[in-house]
């Protein structure tokens, strides 16, 4: 590897770094100079090591250099967020493989081999470090059509109403709506993704973030017939403490939540 330095600059740096380790790196004999033996030990240290750099340098400049990124989303953040933004990504950083997975949102990062896992809850989970990425309250979704037989919140009773694994999210909105309702006990979907797709295609209605679905709102497959939301919790990115961060893992880490905050 080239420096491109004259010697007297790299005299100058000798006598710098001996002064600052506080040992004599050279000797100065009549006929040139001689390494001494710790001079010997950090040259052969440093020649691995600017040898690494320019193998990747020379791998960058060649389109050759890939760090692989294995990141786990629940399906609905995947397909209604991130899917539509991860070609901004790969523009930006060419180098990293992104191998993205979808879950319904029980995941084990360490037996499934995940740099990331994207989740849906509290952010209470102790083995992981925890970023919050959006918050995503919910909202009643369901057909234009259906919407017109929906005056008041009351008349989401004599509908079907679809709902997630998790029991108490009707109840909370009906609590929020004024409204002391019994137990949902309609059809259960793991993905709030499946749950809508439901409604767009069957009728019935969904409790689901609408964040999550604004192509379909903006195409009037679904509206928001009532201005109640209620929050039962928000989007992590999640990576266990004990694993060492990655330049790649740092890359999608700082680019995802400048995109969740814009």
């Amino acid at each position: 590897m080239e420096l491109y330095v004259t010697q007297a600059a790299v005299s100058q740096q000798v006598r710098m770094l001996e002064e600052r380790l506080g040992m004599v790196l050279f000797k100065r004999l009549p006929r040139g100079l001689e390494m001494t033996d710790e001079a010997q030990a950090l040259f052969a240290v440093l020649t691995d090591v600017f040898g690494q750099i320019e193998n990747i340098f020379n791998k960058f400049e060649s389109g050759g250099y890939r760090e692989v990124l294995t990141v786990a989303a629940v399906g609905t953040f995947a397909v209604g967020w991130l899917f539509p933004r991860l070609e901004k990504f790969r523009q930006l950083h060419p180098f990293v493989e992104l191998r993205l997975r979808t879950n319904n949102n029980v995941v084990n990062l360490a037996a499934e081999g995940l740099d990331f896992a994207i989740r849906f809850g509290s952010g209470s989970w102790p083995s992981t470090h925890n970023d919050m990425l959006l918050n995503a309250p919910l909202s009643v979704l369901c057909t234009a059509e259906t919407a017109q037989r929906l005056n008041t919140p009351a008349d989401l009773l004599k509908e079907n109403l679809l709902r997630s694994y998790r029991v108490e999210e009707w109840d909370s909105w009906f609590a929020a709506a004024g409204l002391a309702a019994e137990r949902v006990n309609g059809l259960v979907f793991d993905s709030s993704r499946l749950m809508v797709e439901a409604a767009i295609h069957t009728g019935g209605v969904a409790l689901a973030p609408p964040k999550m679905f604004t192509r379909e709102l903006e195409a009037a497959q679904l509206v928001r017939p009532f201005d109640i939301d209620v929050d039962m919790g928000s989007y992590w990115l999640t990576h266990l403490k004990s694993k060492p961060i990655t330049p790649a893992m740092e890359i999608f880490r700082d680019w995802i939540v400048k995109e969740a905050a814009a």
